[in-house]
């Protein structure tokens, strides 16, 4: 079966995906019910081609399919700005309710954490970029230490709202961040597409990459801070889903066997998009929101991470 057949079968799947989420059991008002879906459905799409298309170049720069961008703790950042808000300020203060404030700190804060990891790290004539991803989940699991610190300090009625807060959730998005979130999207797109062909090329390996005339360094610099900016919108949007790029890159990957950049980042889009919708579905219909889609998807994409590791280790021995 050809990649361009395959891709039309994915995009049927996300129609009726869509389809079915947004019609589905209506009860109440259409008025009321069907535009709120569709707002969810809105932030599911732009949530999973930003994690989509980061985690794809991401692996492409280090050479590794088991790597994902929150390996340099850009969702740990994330939970320190929400864990610090709620400890300070508390959930009723305007860090909080204004979602416009708390979206914006929020991204500003991971994007200028990923800036300041690049500045100093990485530095090719010295330190490889494995020392930068090495150093990057050191600073996570101190992030996270002291997120879980001050998490044992907070007031229990404000934990519960932090928590909210923390998992990944579609049923709280405002239709107003969608369209900051959007246009985010489409400036790194609008830079992504015309370094498509760079990527082709930079899948060969850094020596032959350069030996065809393409400023690798550079490149690599750019395609991080590219990835970082996806990943922290996507997250400052609704939350961190950590297995989840990781599922949807490696079975486009495996789906569509091809070195092109742009059919590997639009099928694994088109996955992400089908998997983010069927889930908020088995979460809302059959679960009746008992729990949310990130714990699905880390509990899934635990399991695939550990047998992707298996695999490699038998692969490599």
């Amino acid at each position: 079966m050809r990649n361009s057949t395959k891709l039309i079968l994915l995009f049927i799947l996300v129609i009726i995906s869509i389809l079915l989420y947004g019609f589905y059991d209506i009860k109440g008002g259409f008025d009321y019910a069907f535009p709120r879906r569709m707002i969810r459905v809105a932030a599911m799409i732009i949530t999973g081609i930003a994690i989509s298309y980061s985690t794809v170049v991401f692996q492409t720069i280090t050479q590794n399919r088991i790597l994902t961008p929150t390996v340099i703790g850009i969702g740990s950042m994330y939970e320190v700005v929400q864990t610090l808000i709620y400890f300070f300020a508390g959930s009723m203060s305007i860090w909080v309710i204004n979602k416009y404030l708390n979206f914006g700190v929020a991204i500003i804060a991971m994007i200028l954490f990923a800036l300041l990891l690049y500045r100093f790290l990485f530095r090719p004539d010295k330190y490889p970029i494995y020392l930068l991803l090495l150093i990057g989940m050191i600073i996570g699991t101190l992030l996270g230490s002291l997120v879980t610190f001050l998490q044992v300090l907070i007031d229990p009625v404000e934990y519960l709202g932090l928590q909210s807060q923390l998992f990944a959730s579609f049923t709280k998005v405002k239709a107003e961040l969608l369209y900051i979130a959007f246009g985010i999207l489409i400036l790194a797109f609008i830079y992504g597409y015309f370094v498509l062909r760079k990527l082709d090329v930079m899948s060969l390996g850094r020596e032959n990459a350069i030996n065809l005339g393409i400023n690798y360094d550079r490149l690599v610099m750019n395609m991080l801070i590219l990835s970082s900016v996806l990943i922290a919108t996507s997250t400052a949007l609704v939350g961190s889903i950590t297995f989840f790029g990781l599922i949807v890159a490696n079975l486009s990957y495996q789906f569509f066997v091809t070195y092109k950049h742009s059919v590997l980042i639009l099928g694994a889009s088109l996955f992400s998009i089908v998997a983010l919708i069927g889930g908020q579905f088995l979460v809302e219909h059959v679960l009746e929101l008992r729990t949310t889609i990130s714990v699905i998807i880390n509990f899934v994409g635990g399991i695939y991470f550990i047998y992707l590791l298996l695999k490699e280790s038998r692969a490599s021995g």
